[in-house]
């Protein structure tokens, strides 16, 4: 099999009816559910979760939320009102950082970050950005900022403020996910998760958080695909040509800097020639890198779906109760 970058189109009309319809099997004789909330950030996976969600249930059965907190992009929040108006669904936006700062997200992400950069304070901003997954090395986590003055700085850091900084970040999906389940109480609904098949696969997400739902209609599309879905679906152009960023720290980060080893692009092809056996040459042919660099970015890929393995279990029992057994 010759790879190229076509192997990623899909029938988009008929993938959108197939959806739907499971949608609406899954919600009405499965969940026994009367409709579905969805949190939208107005980035690409949200807003084609939510524009499926209408297709299958028709907006007065569809819930949206908007989840801002400090550090989420401005933009971001326009584009999912822009969102939810352009779809007709009900929408509410409630700002989390009252109850992120409560139990304190963000003075334990500082207290970690001031541990490797003792100057950082009150008007820094800052992200983390990970190397070492194309050239076959072990990931290392870098800590780059900007002071007020505008200076950027770059360090290394360490695996214990590394983890503190995410642990107390992963607040964000957590407090979300409990609006989200709130209002599917609240409203007899369904709960949609929202990752693509790369972040599903790779486990770019939070257990118990962004993790947690009843439905993930599109953890089988690739991102490419899920932009191409956006389009088809005719959503607005600002949601179409969003770039993908984490959108939870203070300065704007992209997913191949914080986690995956090539932009969403590459890697869903990456992905895609790993899952069919296709030699690392090809992909390297492709993406005009080193054989060597392919087989790096295969490995990174299978390392990061055993080391994230543990997010799809469901919790483990010591003892067997045959009853209760769904699988």
């Amino acid at each position: 099999m010759t790879l190229s970058w076509n192997v990623l189109d899909i029938d988009y009309a008929a993938e959108a009816d197939r959806i739907a319809q499971r949608l609406r099997e899954i919600t009405a004789r499965e969940l026994h559910k009367r409709g579905l909330v969805v949190a939208i950030s107005g980035g690409i996976d949200s807003s084609c979760s939510i524009a499926l969600a209408v297709r299958a249930l028709g907006p007065e059965r569809v819930f949206a939320l908007i989840l801002p907190e400090r550090d989420s992009s401005d933009d971001s929040g326009v584009r999912a009102r822009i969102l939810a108006e352009h779809l007709g669904v009900r929408v509410e936006a409630v700002d989390i950082a009252p109850a992120l700062a409560a139990i304190g997200c963000y003075a334990e992400r500082d207290a970690a970050v001031r541990r490797a950069l003792p100057e950082y304070g009150e008007g820094w901003r800052f992200k983390i950005v990970i190397d070492g997954g194309i050239e076959g090395r072990i990931n290392r986590f870098r800590l780059v900022a900007v002071s007020p003055a505008g200076e950027t700085v770059d360090r290394p850091l360490g695996l214990a403020e590394y983890l503190q900084i995410v642990a107390a970040t992963n607040f964000k999906q957590r407090i979300r996910k409990t609006l989200e389940y709130y209002h599917a109480d609240r409203l007899n609904y369904g709960v949609v998760g929202t990752p693509n098949r790369l972040e599903y696969d790779q486990g770019f997400f939070v257990k118990n958080g962004d993790g947690s739902a009843d439905v993930k209609p599109i953890a089988h599309l690739y991102k490419t695909q899920v932009y191409g879905m956006a389009r088809h679906l005719g959503l607005p152009e600002g949601v179409c040509a969003a770039v993908p960023t984490t959108d939870t720290y203070s300065l704007e980060q992209g997913q191949d800097e914080f986690y995956f080893a090539l932009p969403y692009r590459s890697m869903d092809l990456a992905l895609w020639a790993l899952n069919h056996s296709l030699p690392a040459s090809e992909l390297a042919r492709v993406l005009e890198i080193t054989p060597a660099q392919a087989e790096a970015v295969y490995e990174d890929i299978r390392t990061k779906r055993r080391t994230t393995r543990y997010l799809h279990a469901r919790p483990m029992l010591v003892g067997e109760v045959a009853e209760l057994d769904l699988h």
